[in-house]
C-alpha cells in the first residue's frame, strides 16, 4: 500500500434521502484527512420519490432501480464536476471516487434465527448505484459494494463511518464516542488501545423527517424550530 498522499472523493446519499454530498479531500496515513473542496445537490423530487418507493416490493423494480441507478450516477458526476471546478483540481489527479450508493434494502440479520439451522449467509443489504457508469461520466475509478463482504462474513454492513471517526476525532490515550445523527442513528466507540466499535442504535431523522413532511409540509424540521417548541416527557427521560 502507498504511503504518499493523495486525492479522494468521497460521495454520500444516505437513508434521509435529502440528497447527496461530496468532498475531495488530500489523504496520507497517519495524518488527518484534509478537506480541499465540498459540495451538495438536494434530490430531485422524481428521484427522491423513487427511492422511497423502492424501499419496498413493487411492480417491475428491477427495471426501475436500474433506471434510478442510472439517475443517481448522473447526480454524482455533477458534484464531483463541482468539486473539481472549485478546487481546480484535474479528474486525472484523483485517485479515485468513494460511491456506496443509495440504501433500499437493508436485512442483515435475515438469516439469524433459522428453524432449521443458523444461516446468517442469509442476510443481506442492497444499494442502488451504478459506480461504472459514474466512472465513464467522470474518467475516476470508484470503488463501491463497501457492505456486503461484511454481511457474508455474519456482520451488519453497517455503519461505514467508524472508520471515518476515527482518522478524525481519535484522542490519544483517551476513549471517544461519536453519535452520528443520520437517517438512522449509529456510535462510534472509539478506544484508547487503538480499538473501534460501531453499530446503529435505531431511527436518527428518518421517522422525524417522514412526519415533517407529512403533517407540516416541510421536508425536514429546520433548526428543530417545530421540536424546540415541546416538553421533555419526564417518564420517557427516565426510561433512556
Amino acid at each position: 500500500m502507498s504511503t504518499e498522499p493523495g486525492l479522494f472523493i468521497g460521495l454520500m446519499s444516505g437513508t434521509s434521502l435529502d440528497g447527496v454530498d461530496g468532498v475531495l479531500l488530500e489523504s496520507a496515513p497517519g495524518t488527518p484527512p484534509r478537506v480541499l473542496a465540498h459540495a451538495a445537490r438536494a434530490f430531485p423530487a422524481g428521484l427522491r420519490a423513487e427511492f422511497f418507493a423502492l424501499n419496498t416490493a413493487d411492480f417491475d423494480e428491477l427495471h426501475r432501480s436500474a433506471l434510478a441507478a442510472q439517475q443517481l450516477a448522473d447526480l454524482y458526476a455533477e458534484v464531483v464536476a463541482t468539486l473539481l471546478r472549485d478546487s481546480g483540481v484535474s479528474a486525472a489527479s484523483v485517485r479515485a471516487i468513494g460511491a456506496h450508493g443509495q440504501t433500499v434494502r437493508h436485512r442483515p440479520d435475515l438469516g439469524h434465527g433459522q428453524t432449521v439451522r443458523h444461516r446468517p449467509d442469509l442476510g443481506y443489504t442492497l444499494q442502488i448505484n451504478a459506480p461504472a457508469l459514474l466512472a465513464e461520466r467522470c474518467g475516476i475509478a470508484v470503488a463501491a459494494d463497501f457492505r456486503s463482504r461484511d454481511v457474508a462474513a455474519g456482520g451488519q454492513g453497517a455503519p461505514l463511518v467508524p472508520a471515518f471517526h476515527r482518522a478524525v476525532f481519535a484522542v490519544a490515550g483517551a476513549d471517544v464516542a461519536v453519535l452520528n445523527l443520520g437517517g438512522f442513528a449509529n456510535l462510534s466507540l472509539l478506544f484508547a488501545d487503538g480499538h473501534t466499535l460501531g453499530f446503529d442504535t435505531g431511527p436518527g431523522n428518518a421517522l422525524l423527517d417522514y412526519w415533517t413532511q407529512r403533517h407540516l409540509g416541510q421536508p425536514y424540521d429546520a433548526q428543530g424550530a417545530w421540536a424546540a417548541g415541546g416538553a421533555v416527557r419526564a417518564d420517557l427521560l427516565a426510561q433512556f
